[in-house]
């Protein structure tokens, strides 16, 4: 019986690719066993039973402003370089800048990025707005920049509105008064954004506190006294009502 069985196997017809070549059937492929050179069974490795890294959100976002080709004139002739200006952020009060040079541009994003990542600085908001106006300036670079209310969005320029679009800042009003270079601007923003200072730091503002709790307090003490005035005070002398006697 079980040779008349394999001879029904091998009289089963062969299923031919469009290559020519055999396609295995199922059960085949289930026994079939791969060895190496040296005749040793080699395990099956199942690449979807890997555990992969959960791939979380990312805690910064990087934004490639601007990519120029620059040379440089050595003893043989031109060297092309290329220049890449790379801004990083959370989405908060955290963002940095970075400038570098590359053969290629993949090469010189990633410097950029990694310089943007060092040089991180963590600025005050006030809300979804900078706390104060500021204008800063950096070589030809003048870049001022306002506070503005809810609703406003981010009115500025294109390197500005790329730096802020990674930070919390919400609702801005700038103005570029000076160079177009985009580098010195970026710089100049990050030098705004360092410079800005809380409502409660600013000058007078401590005073204005003092003076806002003496006179509280001052007030608080005047209230019992005056009362205490009050119930102290004698009744004042019912009028006559005898009508003076006539000569």
């Amino acid at each position: 019986m079980a040779e008349a069985d394999k001879k029904v196997e091998n009289k089963a017809p062969k299923v031919i690719n469009k290559s020519g070549t055999l396609k295995m059937d199922d059960k085949t492929a289930a026994t079939r066993q791969t060895r190496d050179i040296s005749g040793k069974r080699m395990e099956r490795r199942n690449r979807r039973d890997r555990v992969r890294a959960d791939a979380g959100p990312k805690e910064f976002d990087e934004i490639t402003i601007a990519v120029d080709r620059v040379s440089r004139t050595v003893a043989g002739g031109r060297r092309m370089r290329f220049k890449a200006l790379v801004a990083i952020g959370n989405h908060k009060n955290k963002v940095g800048v970075g400038v570098a040079k590359g053969n290629d541009v993949t090469t010189a994003v990633a410097k950029a990025t990694s310089k943007a990542k060092k040089s991180m600085i963590t600025f005050n908001m006030d809300g979804e707005t900078i706390c104060h106006e500021s204008r800063t300036k950096v070589t030809g670079a003048d870049v001022l920049m306002k506070p503005a209310a809810p609703g406003t969005g981010i009115i500025a320029g294109g390197t500005v509105r790329s730096i802020m679009g990674l930070t919390g800042v919400k609702n801005l009003i700038s103005k570029s008064l000076g160079s177009t270079n985009k580098v010195n601007i970026a710089y100049a923003v990050i030098e705004g954004l360092r410079a800005q200072v809380p409502r409660n730091e600013w000058v007078g503002a401590k005073a204005d506190r003092a003076s806002a709790k003496d006179g509280k307090t001052e007030k608080a003490a005047k209230i019992p006294a005056k009362k205490d005035a009050a119930s102290t005070k004698k009744p004042a002398a019912k009028k006559s009502t005898t009508k003076k006697e006539t000569k």
